[in-house]
């Protein structure tokens, strides 16, 4: 559904958000960790969250990402889907065809369109900070864990 890119921008978001909360910096190589993402890859799309305002880098010896506490409860994954992937997954055929619409729908066009409102529903309406009291509750993480 997400590219591999937007699922390690969410991971990261979350846990860079969770550690903001505690006046925590974060450096890249503790989150990549964390959210089992390559370095460079997790580094890429750090960047690209840095560019639109989402996080914020300090470099030096007490450097790292951080997002400031007030952005926290105001960032909706609707947000990071839209900087990271676009808008395709909101209007593109489920299929993949170039040429869907009413006039001409694939297989599963009506269908897909209740989906796809749904899931920008769940993104518009799901914030950072829920996330990260979740995770905080030990009701959610960001990894595979083994049992």
């Amino acid at each position: 559904m997400f590219s591999k890119s937007c699922e390690y921008g969410i991971k990261a978001v979350i846990y860079i958000a969770k550690k903001s909360l505690q006046n925590e910096r974060v450096r890249l190589d503790d989150i990549a960790s964390e959210i089992d993402s390559p370095v460079a890859f997790t580094a890429k799309t750090l960047q690209l969250l840095s560019r639109n305002n989402i996080i914020h880098s300090a470099k030096g010896a007490n450097g790292g990402y951080e997002i400031p506490k007030e952005k926290i409860e105001k960032i909706t994954l609707l947000k990071l889907v839209k900087i990271i992937d676009g808008e395709l997954i909101y209007n593109g055929c489920g299929l993949g065809l170039t040429e869907c619409n009413s006039d001409a729908p694939c297989p599963i066009h009506d269908d897909f369109i209740k989906v796809r409102n749904e899931l920008k529903q769940m993104l518009q309406n799901t914030t950072i900070l829920e996330l990260v009291i979740n995770l905080g509750k030990g009701l959610t993480h960001l990894k595979r864990t083994l049992n």
